[in-house]
C-alpha cells in the first residue's frame, strides 16, 4: 500500500519527462587532432546517448516518397550502422565541425549540452551522409549505394510502423518538407533540431557530400520563415509526428496478404500451364484498370466508393427518429457537395497508400467501408480539409492539408461508436491545431460552453459555434504537458436523455428541460463523457460536491488517454474520519468504460482534507476489472498514512456493502463496517481484504 503523510497525502507527485533537448553537438576545432584517435567506444557511447535525436534527424532527411514505414526502419538502420568499423577511426578531416556549445544557433535559439563531443559529431555526419545517399535517384547502370536499398535490419514482418499522428499543422509541415530537396531538408533539420548556424550547416552538408549547399540553405530558410497557422515550423519538428522512436503499429493489408498467399500456392500450377494459356485464342489479359486491384472489380465495393452514393440524413430526422445517435446526424459543412474531396476520402479509406497516416482506437477495425457510408461533415477546419463519415460501427475522419491539391499526405482516424446514444453522441473531434481542439456537435445540442475542472467554483465560459455546429478552438488537455487547467466541453443537450447503463441514467435537467453534460478530450475522435455517482445510477457533474471531487481527480485522467474510453465515472464511495482528529478523508473510485466493452480502467483514490484542488493519491489501480461498475459495485482499497504527529497508520475503506475489513501480514487488525484504521510502522507490508455480511471475501483492488 502506498505511503502518504498527513501533510502530503493530498498531493499527487507527477514525474515530468524532460523534452528531447536540442543541442549543438558539433566538434570544436581543437577536436581535429583528438578525432584522429577516436575509439569506437566513444562513438558508440555518443550513438547510444543521442540515439533518439539521430534517428529523428535521419527520418526528417530521408525522402517522404519512401513511405512512413520504410522511412522509420531506414532511419533506425542508418543510425545503427554509423559506428566506425575498426577499433579506431581517423575521421578528423570528415568530422571537424566547429562547436558552438552555449552559443546562439539558427533562429536565435541557444544551443546547450554536449557541444564538444567529437563522437557525436562523427556519428551525425555518417548518418547525414547515408540519409542524403538514400534520397539520390537510382541510375540504370550504376551500382546502388547501400543506403538506397531497403534495410535488412531492423525488419518487421506483418506490421506497419509509423510515428503517432499529429494535427493539421504537422500534416502541413510534412507536406512542405516533402517539396524540399534532400540537402534542404537536412539544412532545415540541422538549423531547427541541432541549432547550428548557417556556416556550420554549410560545412556539415559539404562534409556529407551534399551539392549546392547555398541553395539548400536558402530553401531551408524560406521554409522556416513561413509559419503554419500560428505554429512555428521549427518547433513542430519536435512533435511526436516526427519521432520515429515513438511508434504505432498496424497490420499490413490482411486482405491482400491472404490473396498473396493463395497466389503463391497457385504460382507453380500457373507456370505449368502458362504455355497453354499463351497459345489459346482470345483477347488475353484485359486493359489496365485505374481501380485498386483488390477492389476494382467488386461492384458492391465500387458502389461504396462512389461519392454520389454517400448517405445523407435530413436535418430534422433526429426529431422524429426512435434512435438518437450518430445515425441521425445530418450531413453538414461547406464542402459536403465537393465530390472530388469525398472521392479522395473514400479511396484513402478503402486502400490507404503510403502517404496516408492511419490511427485507430483499440479494437477498432480499419478496413474499407461495408457499404455506402453516412456523411457527417465536410469542410475546412484550421489548415486542413476534413471529412467525417459514419458506417454504423465506426466514425472515420479524413484530413488533408488545405493548401495542397489533395495529392500529398493525409490522415485517417478510426473510432468505434457502436451502441452510442444521445449522451455518447453529443460531439466529435473535428480538428486539432496548436494545442487546441475543435468539436462538431450533435444537432440536438442547444448550446456549448467551456468549464475548467480545476476551477470547480468558476463559471462556465461561453463557446461559440458556427452554423454547422463546429466550435471555436479550446485548449485540449490531451495535448498539454502539465495539469494547470483541464478545459472540458459543456453541452446543453436538447434530446430526451438517451442515457444507457454504460453511460449512466442520471441527467441534470435545466429549467428548459435540457441536460448539461461534460465531455473531455482524451486524444481520440470521440470525447469521453464525465459523470459522478454510484455505478448503478451515475449522473452528470452538476452539484458543487461533484465538481469539487472532479477538481482533485482531473489530473489523473491522462491514465485514460488513447484507450477507446467512452465515459469516466467518479464515485465517492466512502468518507473516513482520520486518526488524531485530522479531519475527514474521501475515498473515490474512478472507472473508465470503453466503447469495445473490455479494457476498463479503475483507480481507487484517497483524498485527504485540503483547501486546494491538489490531486488525490492513487491507492490502487486495475485493468479489466468489474469493480466500481454496474455489474460489480464493490471496491476496497487502502494506504499507509502518516499523521502530523509522526505516527503511521493503515487506512482502508470499502463500499457500503462490506460487513468488515481486515488487514494481515506485517500489520494486523480488523474492524466492523467498511472502514479500518490500524497503527503501523513505516514501510509496513500488509494484505487487505473485506467480507460481506454473508461471509463472501472481497479482495482489495489491484
Amino acid at each position: 500500500m502506498p505511503p502518504h503523510s498527513a501533510d502530503t497525502a493530498s498531493t499527487a507527485t507527477s514525474t515530468a519527462v524532460p523534452a528531447d533537448t536540442s543541442v549543438s553537438d558539433a566538434a570544436p576545432p581543437a577536436a581535429r587532432d583528438a578525432l584522429g584517435a577516436l575509439g569506437v567506444e566513444q562513438a558508440e557511447a555518443a550513438l547510444v546517448e543521442h540515439y533518439t535525436r539521430l534517428v529523428r534527424l535521419a527520418y526528417l532527411v530521408l525522402p517522404p516518397s519512401l513511405g512512413r514505414n520504410r522511412r522509420v526502419l531506414t532511419a533506425h538502420a542508418l543510425v545503427q550502422r554509423s559506428l566506425p568499423r575498426g577499433r579506431t577511426a581517423a575521421v578528423a578531416e570528415r568530422s571537424a565541425i566547429p562547436a558552438q556549445s552555449g552559443t546562439e544557433g539558427a533562429g536565435g535559439r541557444t544551443a546547450t549540452g554536449a557541444g564538444r563531443n567529437p563522437g557525436y559529431a562523427y556519428v551525425r555526419e555518417r548518418v547525414l551522409r547515408q540519409a542524403l545517399d538514400a534520397g539520390r535517384p537510382l541510375r540504370r547502370l550504376a551500382r546502388p549505394r547501400r543506403a538506397q536499398l531497403p534495410p535488412l535490419l531492423p525488419h518487421v514482418w506483418g506490421l506497419r510502423l509509423f510515428p503517432r499522428s499529429g494535427g493539421a499543422d504537422e500534416l502541413a509541415l510534412d507536406q512542405r518538407l516533402s517539396g524540399l530537396s534532400g540537402p534542404a531538408r537536412a539544412a532545415f533539420a540541422l538549423r531547427g533540431l541541432e541549432l547550428l548556424t548557417d556556416e556550420e550547416v554549410r560545412r556539415l552538408l559539404h562534409a556529407a557530400g551534399a551539392e549546392d549547399t547555398e541553395t539548400a540553405l536558402s530553401e531551408a530558410a524560406d521554409a522556416a520563415d513561413q509559419r503554419i497557422g500560428t505554429a512555428d515550423p521549427v518547433e513542430l519538428l519536435r512533435s511526436p509526428e516526427f519521432d520515429p522512436c515513438s511508434l504505432q503499429a498496424r497490420p499490413t493489408d490482411l486482405m491482400r496478404r491472404r490473396q498473396y498467399g493463395r497466389a503463391a500456392l497457385a504460382a507453380g500450377a500457373a507456370l505449368l500451364v502458362c504455355g497453354t494459356l499463351l497459345g489459346l485464342p482470345g483477347g488475353g489479359w484485359g486493359p489496365d484498370d485505374d481501380a485498386d486491384p483488390a477492389y476494382g472489380h467488386n461492384a458492391a465495393v465500387a458502389s461504396a466508393l462512389d461519392p454520389v452514393r454517400v448517405r445523407r440524413i435530413a436535418p430534422a430526422a433526429w426529431r422524429t427518429s426512435a434512435r438518437t445517435d450518430f445515425s441521425v446526424w445530418p450531413a453538414r459543412g461547406p464542402l459536403a457537395e465537393d465530390r472530388a474531396l469525398l472521392g479522395r476520402a473514400l479511396r484513402a479509406w478503402a486502400a490507404p497508400g503510403a502517404s496516408v497516416q492511419i490511427s485507430a482506437t483499440p479494437a477498432t477495425p480499419s478496413g474499407p467501408p461495408m457499404g455506402s457510408p453516412q456523411l457527417l461533415y465536410a469542410g475546412t477546419v484550421d489548415a486542413a480539409r476534413v471529412v467525417l463519415f459514419h458506417d454504423g460501427l465506426r466514425v472515420v475522419r479524413y484530413a488533408e492539408p488545405a493548401a495542397g491539391g489533395g495529392d500529398g499526405v493525409a490522415a485517417l482516424d478510426f473510432a468505434r461508436v457502436d451502441g452510442a446514444n444521445a449522451a455518447a453522441a453529443g460531439a466529435l473531434v473535428v480538428g486539432r491545431s496548436d494545442g487546441n481542439v475543435r468539436y462538431l456537435t450533435a444537432p440536438w445540442v442547444r448550446g456549448t460552453a467551456v468549464r475548467d475542472l480545476l476551477d470547480p467554483a468558476g463559471p462556465a465560459r461561453p463557446l461559440r459555434r458556427d452554423a454547422d455546429g463546429v466550435t471555436d478552438p479550446l485548449a485540449s488537455p490531451a495535448m498539454a504537458r502539465d495539469c494547470r487547467s483541464w478545459d472540458t466541453l459543456s453541452v446543453r443537450d436538447g434530446s430526451d436523455g438517451g442515457a444507457s447503463p454504460g453511460d449512466g441514467d442520471g441527467t441534470n435537467l435545466g429549467s428548459d428541460g435540457a441536460t448539461d453534460r461534460l465531455l473531455t478530450d482524451l486524444g481520440e475522435l470521440t470525447p469521453a463523457r464525465l459523470t459522478s455517482g454510484p455505478p448503478s445510477a451515475p449522473g452528470d457533474v452538476s452539484a458543487p460536491a461533484d465538481r469539487a471531487a472532479w477538481a482533485r481527480t482531473a489530473c489523473l485522467l491522462p491514465a485514460m488517454r488513447s484507450h477507446g474510453v467512452r465515459s469516466v465515472n467518479s464515485w465517492p464511495y466512502a468518507r473516513q474520519p482520520l486518526p488524531e482528529s485530522h479531519g475527514t478523508a474521501t475515498w473515490l473510485c474512478t472507472r473508465a468504460e470503453t466503447w469495445r466493452g473490455p479494457g476498463s480502467r479503475v483507480l481507487a483514490q484517497f483524498q485527504a482534507p485540503s483547501e486546494t484542488t491538489a490531486p488525490g493519491a492513487v491507492a490502487a489501480r486495475a485493468e479489466h476489472s468489474p469493480a466500481c461498475g454496474a455489474r460489480e459495485s464493490r471496491v476496497l482499497a487502502g494506504v499507509l498514512w502518516k499523521s502530523r504527529g509522526g505516527k503511521w497508520y493503515v487506512l482502508a475503506a470499502g463500499s457500503g456493502t462490506l460487513g468488515s475489513v481486515e488487514v494481515s501480514g506485517g500489520v494486523r487488525g480488523k474492524a466492523p463496517g467498511n472502514l479500518l484504521a490500524v497503527r503501523a510502522e513505516e514501510g509496513a507490508q500488509a494484505e487487505l481484504y473485506g467480507r460481506t455480511p454473508d461471509g463472501t471475501r472481497v479482495d482489495a483492488l489491484r
